[in-house]
């Protein structure tokens, strides 16, 4: 007979160690090329001691002359908070007794909602590992009735709440709307709720709701904010990446020397490519104009992708358009107080009967946040035409 309790039970020891592997491995490319450490987390805070430049004591002279006077590495230190990123699935009581007899059917029940929130997450934290840590979504540009235009709707996809701010104030009457279709090809989104007018989202940008200024501070922080783990990059030139901006068409001589300045600069060697769909797809097409083929490398995860002189090349649908990010994955670590843990109340449970309604709810919940300790030895080619 199948109870809360056994629901509860299959949960906490089986379910999570599945869930686990695949929100950490399998939802991104990128994402599962990144450490993961409980190291430098403090409190609430990571707390990473960062070593610049070289010390001193090292050097040449003559047989009698002084010795090179030693000097400390410089050492500065990186903050940042600790994220609180959570997955909640639900369960209804009706679904739960009609599989009550029928352990096949209840293995259906759950492993249908794991997989549902495994797909979840790899949309949300692979648009957060190119955001800035803001939940910021898309930029709006009009509205028909509850048609809403936009810059780009890369971000977007049906069931999302969202939230309008407009010159970084909530639109109240826009707030907590849910995302009921998105027409990529169009550039709009149609949301629920009172319709709303031209007038009152013209101009506004867009958010996942409650999230603001919450999420992991991914790729966009590194290279377009002026701050960056507590430290002002005007006064810190090593945090400073390498940008280059109107590439136009590419070529193998635009990606290598971007990587020699990278390494030049820093010391630090590319190992991970990573660019929006339109420009692997020139890529391909430059290669195909010289009647060469480009070699594809293989992740542990199955993955096949193409590779340039050794480093994989992967298209992510969430890497801004015209865009080639060139990163050493061995810089970044997604530090954490702890893996994936199932929220527990104080009699051990983990589904919880939602107040006031006949459904079941469960949290899984990691609180982390994703540093790069060398962010001048990243880089990122923009204006790329895309094919």
């Amino acid at each position: 007979m199948i109870t809360i309790e056994t629901a509860d039970n299959a949960l906490k020891s089986f379910y999570l160690d599945a869930v686990t592997e695949a929100l950490n491995l399998k939802v991104n490319p990128l994402l599962a090329k990144i450490g993961q450490s409980t190291a430098d987390v403090v409190g609430k805070d990571v707390r990473k001691l960062v070593k610049v430049g070289v010390s001193g004591g090292i050097g040449a002279g003559t047989e009698t002359g002084d010795l090179p006077s030693a000097s400390e590495t410089k050492r500065v230190q990186f903050v940042s908070t600790l994220k609180n990123l959570y997955g909640t699935i639900e369960i209804s009581d009706k679904a739960l007794r009609a599989s009550a007899t029928n352990e096949g059917a209840f293995v259906d029940l759950l492993n249908d909602e794991m997989q549902s929130l495994v797909k979840s997450a790899s949309f949300h934290f692979g648009r957060m590992l190119f955001g800035d840590g803001s939940g910021y979504l898309a930029d709006i540009v009009d509205a028909t009735s509850n048609e809403i235009y936009a810059f780009g709707v890369q971000n977007l996809a049906e069931g999302m709440i969202v939230d309008f701010y407009k010159d970084g104030q909530p639109v109240e009457s826009l707030q907590q709307r849910k995302i009921l279709g998105v027409d990529r090809m169009s550039r709009k989104f149609v949301i629920d709720g009172a319709q709303t007018t031209s007038s009152a989202v013209a101009n506004t940008q867009l958010y996942l709701h409650d999230a603001k200024d919450y999420e992991l501070t991914g790729l966009k922080a590194i290279f377009d904010s002026e701050e960056l783990y507590g430290l002002d990059k005007a006064s810190n030139f090593f945090m400073k990446p390498y940008k280059e901006q109107n590439v136009g068409d590419i070529s193998e001589n635009t990606i290598q020397f971007a990587m020699d300045c990278i390494e030049e600069a820093s010391g630090s060697k590319v190992n991970f490519i990573v660019c929006s769909w339109g420009v692997k797809r020139a890529l391909v097409e430059y290669y195909k104009s010289l009647s060469t083929i480009l070699p594809t490398v293989e992740f542990e995860n199955g993955l096949k992708t193409m590779s340039f002189n050794g480093v994989p090349v992967v298209a992510d649908r969430f890497c801004p358009e015209g865009t080639m990010y060139l990163l050493n994955t061995d810089d970044f670590k997604l530090h954490q107080l702890c893996d994936w843990k199932w929220l527990e109340g104080e009699d051990g449970k983990i589904l919880k009967q939602i107040p006031g309604k006949p459904v079941y709810t469960a949290t899984l919940v990691k609180y982390a946040e994703l540093m790069c300790e060398r962010p001048g030895g990243q880089g990122v080619l923009t204006g790329i035409n895309e094919m």
